[in-house]
């Protein structure tokens, strides 16, 4: 079973293409994930749906882990999908908290936001003063001071027993990502560290904590905001000054989901308009790059050999009919160029198998590609960060000969629906190759005999 003859890939998207019209984004995470309502880019079937890819109802090499690695490794924008799982999975944790501990941190409403961002802008006292000012007036009673996350941390609290952070984090943050044994506060310097973060990102906004908070996951947010938020931070997001200042200003107040309401709708757009389609464009291709070269390569090469075939006959003696026998060059050559120029090879799609990833060739080297996997750590929500270049396989990879790389080690596609688009594509080379011959033909038959061999 094929796709429409007049199937097309997803048309590659670059970044600056991305316009981020605020009609056109998502509502809300919890109304598109899994709803089924949004629109599918140009391309994409249904069974390859973003909401689909997210929830695990795909095949490899079509999975959620797929995904993460093609924005590591190619794309080089993880963290959007990163911060996005994390941010579900947040929403999830702060709906099963008690109505007691969600009312410490109320919604952020769009009012309180044009609210606040009104009172950054008159006010006075939240003003920053000249560096020369500054230093003239430090010491005394005219000097500028704002209260930071570790002044808080170190405060006396007033509240003496604080509802704890809940502990279930096991589908994002993982236990030996920082926090202490009782799940509620970071380990020595690490907690220091990510602190020290989080004050400079507030700082560079000019924003003014609550001290004595005891809102819930108070201690993740900062986490989050020296990871995502801040500007040196190991997993920054491309944001606009503007929205950062915002978003800030937002969870300095609350730690309620609504507060990044206006961050993940951009997020969101980025991953469904942009990244997605990309992705499913490059899981088509079912050879590395140099395979793909050599079988262009060869289609160029079949076409030639039909060419010279055809005038070889043309100019001795034979019979006309002999001139069909260039048309299997033709065939063979059209059809394997036209794939190739989508990424395809015939061969390995002949057995419906695709080229291991460069980065997936050497993960059964430490006995299973499971320890690969978890040495890599892409799904920690808080992990480091997603540069690769020192990672042991891109020497390996380097050092593999070029026939090497061609015809490296395959393996079965396992996802119906991305078979489906290989076979369809495959369909149109066929047909491609049947009218490109017959336009050969239509030169080469009418020729006169040149009786010169």
């Amino acid at each position: 079973m094929v796709y429409s003859i007049t199937y097309r890939r997803p048309v590659y998207i670059d970044s600056s293409r991305s316009s981020f019209n605020g009609n056109e984004k998502p509502g809300s995470i919890g109304g598109s994930i899994g709803s089924g309502s949004t629109t599918v880019a140009a391309g994409i079937p249904d069974a390859l749906s973003f909401d689909r890819v997210i929830s695990g109802g795909t095949c490899p090499p079509c999975t959620t882990r797929d995904f993460m690695n093609y924005l590591i490794y190619i794309e080089r924008s993880a963290e959007n999908l990163q911060f996005f799982l994390w941010y579900r999975d947040y929403c999830q944790r702060f709906a099963q908290l008690p109505a007691s501990e969600r009312a410490l941190s109320p919604e952020w409403t769009v009012e309180k936001a044009e609210a606040d961002a009104y009172a950054a802008t008159t006010t006075a006292g939240n003003k920053k003063m000249s560096p020369e000012v500054t230093e003239i007036l430090k010491g005394t009673d005219f000097a500028q001071t704002k209260a930071t996350i570790s002044e808080f941390n170190h405060a006396p609290n007033p509240f003496h027993t604080p509802p704890q952070t809940p502990d279930d984090r096991s589908g994002v943050i993982s236990s030996e990502s920082g926090w202490g044994n009782d799940a509620s506060t970071l380990q020595g310097s690490r907690k220091t560290n990510f602190v020290e973060q989080a004050n400079v990102a507030y700082e560079a906004a000019d924003v003014r904590l609550q001290p004595f908070t005891i809102q819930p996951f108070r201690e993740e947010v900062t986490r989050i905001i020296a990871a995502y938020i801040s500007e040196d931070g190991t997993r920054q997001l491309n944001l606009a000054s503007k929205e950062r200042a915002a978003l800030l200003r937002a969870l300095a107040s609350t730690t309620h989901p609504s507060a990044f309401r206006q961050v993940i709708h951009t997020i969101e757009f980025t991953l469904r308009h942009q990244a997605h389609p990309n992705f499913i464009r490059w899981s088509i291709c079912n050879g590395n790059r140099p395979r793909v070269i050599f079988a262009r390569g060869l289609g160029i090469g079949g076409i030639v050999a039909g060419i010279i075939t055809a005038l070889l006959i043309t100019l001795s003696g034979a019979s006309r009919g002999w001139r069909a026998i260039s048309a299997i060059g033709f065939m063979i050559g059209i059809a394997t160029l036209i794939a190739a120029w989508k990424g395809m090879c015939v061969v390995l799609h002949g057995m419906h198998h695709r080229h291991l990833r460069p980065w997936e060739l050497f993960a059964d080297e430490d006995d299973a590609s499971s320890v690969y996997e978890l040495k890599k750590g892409s799904f920690d929500s808080l992990g480091s960060t997603n540069s690769y270049e020192n990672e042991p396989w891109v020497a390996k990879y380097d050092k593999r000969n070029i026939i090497r790389k061609v015809f490296d080690r395959e393996v079965w596609i396992q996802e119906p629906a991305l078979r489906q688009i290989q076979d369809t594509i495959f369909l149109q080379a066929i047909l491609g190759a049947i009218l490109g011959t017959a336009i050969f033909m239509a030169i080469f038959i009418p020729v006169p005999n040149g009786n010169m061999l």
